[in-house]
Order: structure tokens, then C-alpha cells, then sequence
């Protein structure tokens, strides 16, 4: 294939460390880092706030759910205007939002910390379709077939700020109380203005047809692919949203204190970050629908675990190969989705995580009643469960 003076052949230099010395993708994985940093001290925070507050686990399963829809379906909008604004206003203003509103839930008592905390993940969402439209175009001007390394990439930069959010947030809360994560809100100022900065020159993101030196995208959609492909995502979401709100409130009921949980929370997405980058890697080489299928049928076996040995030191293994297992795919299915949509990339990336991230949610909604009627074993049962189907739905997907 005749590659354009922009594109780098994959045998002159690591594609990591060429997509790294780019600045544009540096600064949006970094931005995705620092968005993700705050958003992945949530279960932490909540679980503390639910104790002061005196809420239920069906209540905080409607508080957590409120904060990824929100955060979820305003983000097709927000595609969509990456698609005709370009991403620099939407990534840069997205970070410092999410600053801002966070602080100011720091700073304030009761409910209406909830409520800023929810305003604030608005930020998120306008973040996170610029942020994925840029990656994927990195990959595909820089290398050449490699845009599912550079998703995944981005990815694991986010779900590393994921793996950090909860470790910090546990010792931070534990000695100062929800003031003491204002450290976390201030790091997201310099990124913010650096990413306004790198995206200067960005503009809004071509169609294919203008870029001859890229591979064609799948000429026609098959809307039971769409549909199949929404099904899988739905799961893994849920599965990763039910571990992600329920593990350290399960770890809390067992008697553990927040460092101990937030340990768990960044165990459980740092997992979930080295498995992305590896399933991105792994799907680009030996196909996309292999990857997925072999890791959401791993995935089952230690959350099958998890729902049945209670407070054990093997939950220190077995929690960091749920995340990696469960979060392997994740890239798959968005560069996947990015491909057959009929609509911009940044209307791809916008709908797809905005649809998953909220079916997600929804699950966990739906989990909290239980957990409440019959305990926290048949959640992570239900769990494993969701994995597993999703592993038998993979037959179905194609390239």
C-alpha cells in the first residue's frame, strides 16, 4: 500500500514511541490521564460519601448510574461537534470543566457535592469523543494499520489515570476527608492548557474519501453487526461498571478501610490499562473477533471466583485479571464501531462510548436493588455471567 510522506513504515521505529513524540497525541493521552485520574476516584468517594450520608447501595448505584449518563449521553453531541469544530475547544475546555466543578465539590458538604460532581463529569464527555477521533487519526497518519495500538494507547492512558485515582483518592480521604482530592483537581489545569496548546493546528476531521492512503472503511453497514456489536459492548461495560462501583463498597461491608479499597479500585483498572494496550496490540496482529472472543471467556473465570471466596489475599491476583481480561476488548469494540458507523469519527466515538458507558450504568443501577435484597455474591456472579455471553457473541462479529 502506498503510504503519504506523514505515514511511517511500522519497521523504522516502535509504534508506541512514535505516537508518544507526537504532540498531538501526547497531549490528548495525557489530557485522557487526567479526566480519568478524577473520574476514577468516584467509587472511592462515593463509597465514603455514602457512609456520611447515610445512603443505601440501591441509592448509590442511582447516584454513580446519574454520573455516567451524564457524563454518557451527552457525548454523541459532543461527537458531533468534533466533527465540525475540530477537538481543540472541546478536549482542552472538557479538562478545565472537570477541574473546576470538581473543586467545587470538594469544597462543599451533603448533597450538593453529588450534584457538582455530576455537572462536572460534562467535562468528561466533551473530552473523551475529541480525544478518541484524534488517537485513532494518529494511528491511521502515522502508521499505517495500526489505529487499534493507537485507540488502545489513548485507552490505556485513561485507565491508568483509572488505576491511579483510587489508589490516591483512598489515603487522601482518609487522612483529610473530600477536601484533601483538590491536589487531584488542580494537576488537570497545566494538562487542560497544554492540550489547547498542541491542538492549535487541528481542524475538523476529514472524511475518508479525502484520504486516499488510508484503508477504506466497510463499504456497507450490516445493521445485525451494529446491533451484535452494541450487545457485546453493553456487557463488557456492565461487567466493568458493576466491578468498578461495587468492589470497594463489597471491600468496605467486609470491614476495609479506603486505602484498602482504593488499593482494590486500582488494582482493578490498572489491570483493566495493561489489558487494553495488549488486546490492541494482540487484535491488530491476529484479528479483532479472536482477541475478544479469548479475552471476554477469560474474563469470566476469576470474577466466577471473586463472587465466591469473600476476603481473601487471592483477590489481590484475581482482581487485576478481571480488569485485564475485561478491559482487552475495550479498543476492539470502539475502533470496530468507528469503522462501520455511517456517520464522522468523532459521531462514531461519541455514540459508541456514550452507548456503552451508559448501558453500563444501567446495569449497575439495576445491580444495586439486588445487592441490596440478596447480597453481594450473586452481583459478581450476574457478573462473570455477562462475560461469559458476551465471549458466545463474539462468533457472530467479523472484520
Amino acid at each position: 500500500m502506498t503510504t503519504s510522506s506523514k505515514t511511517i513504515s511500522i519497521g523504522e521505529k516502535p509504534a508506541a514511541l512514535g505516537l508518544l513524540q507526537s504532540g498531538v497525541f501526547s497531549s490528548v493521552s495525557l489530557g485522557h490521564l487526567a479526566v480519568d485520574l478524577l473520574n476514577g476516584t468516584r467509587p472511592v468517594l462515593l463509597t465514603y460519601l455514602s457512609v456520611s450520608l447515610g445512603l443505601t447501595n440501591t441509592t448509590l448505584a442511582a447516584v454513580s448510574t446519574g454520573y455516567v449518563w451524564v457524563a454518557s449521553a451527552s457525548q454523541p453531541l459532543f461527537g458531533w461537534l468534533a466533527d465540525r469544530v475540530g477537538a481543540r475547544w472541546l478536549a482542552s475546555l472538557g479538562i478545565l470543566w472537570m477541574s473546576l466543578f470538581f473543586s467545587l465539590a470538594m469544597l462543599l458538604n451533603g448533597t450538593l457535592s453529588l450534584a457538582l460532581l455530576i455537572i462536572g463529569s460534562l467535562g468528561s464527555a466533551a473530552f473523551h469523543p475529541a480525544g478518541t477521533m484524534e488517537s485513532t487519526l494518529a494511528g491511521r497518519e502515522l502508521y499505517a494499520g495500526r489505529e487499534t495500538t493507537a485507540s488502545a494507547l489513548f485507552f490505556f492512558a485513561g485507565q491508568f489515570g483509572y488505576f491511579l485515582g483510587p489508589i490516591a483518592s483512598g489515603p487522601l480521604i482518609d487522612r483529610y476527608g473530600a477536601p484533601g482530592l483538590l491536589v487531584l483537581a488542580a494537576f488537570l489545569l497545566p494538562i487542560g492548557l497544554n492540550a489547547g496548546w498542541q491542538l492549535r493546528n487541528r481542524f475538523p476531521a476529514r472524511s475518508q474519501s479525502e484520504k486516499p492512503d488510508v484503508a477504506p472503511v466497510i463499504a456497507q453497514t450490516s445493521w445485525k453487526l451494529i446491533i451484535l456489536l452494541a450487545v457485546i459492548g453493553a456487557m463488557q461495560a456492565w461487567a466493568q461498571q458493576n466491578m468498578m462501583t461495587f468492589l470497594p463498597k463489597y471491600l468496605h461491608d467486609l470491614g476495609q478501610s479506603p486505602v484498602v479499597y482504593g488499593i482494590f479500585a486500582g488494582l482493578f483498572m490498572g489491570g483493566s490499562a495493561f489489558g487494553n494496550v495488549l488486546g490492541g496490540n494482540l487484535a491488530d496482529k491476529f484479528g479483532k473477533q479472536r482477541v475478544a472472543m479469548t479475552a471476554l471467556l477469560f474474563a469470566s473465570l476469576p470474577l466466577f471466583v471473586i463472587s465466591q471466596i469473600g476476603w481473601s489475599p487471592w483477590l489481590y491476583a484475581l482482581v487485576p485479571l478481571a480488569g485485564a481480561f475485561t478491559g482487552s476488548v475495550h479498543s476492539i469494540i470502539v475502533v470496530l464501531a468507528q469503522r462501520i458507523l455511517p456517520m464522522g469519527m468523532g459521531a462514531a466515538s461519541g455514540l459508541t462510548l456514550g452507548f456503552i458507558f451508559s448501558a453500563g450504568a444501567l446495569g449497575t443501577l439495576l445491580c444495586g436493588p439486588l445487592a441490596d435484597s440478596v447480597g453481594w455474591p450473586p452481583v459478581f456472579l450476574l457478573t462473570g455471567g455477562l462475560t461469559l455471553t458476551a465471549a458466545l457473541l463474539t462468533f457472530g462479529l467479523r472484520e
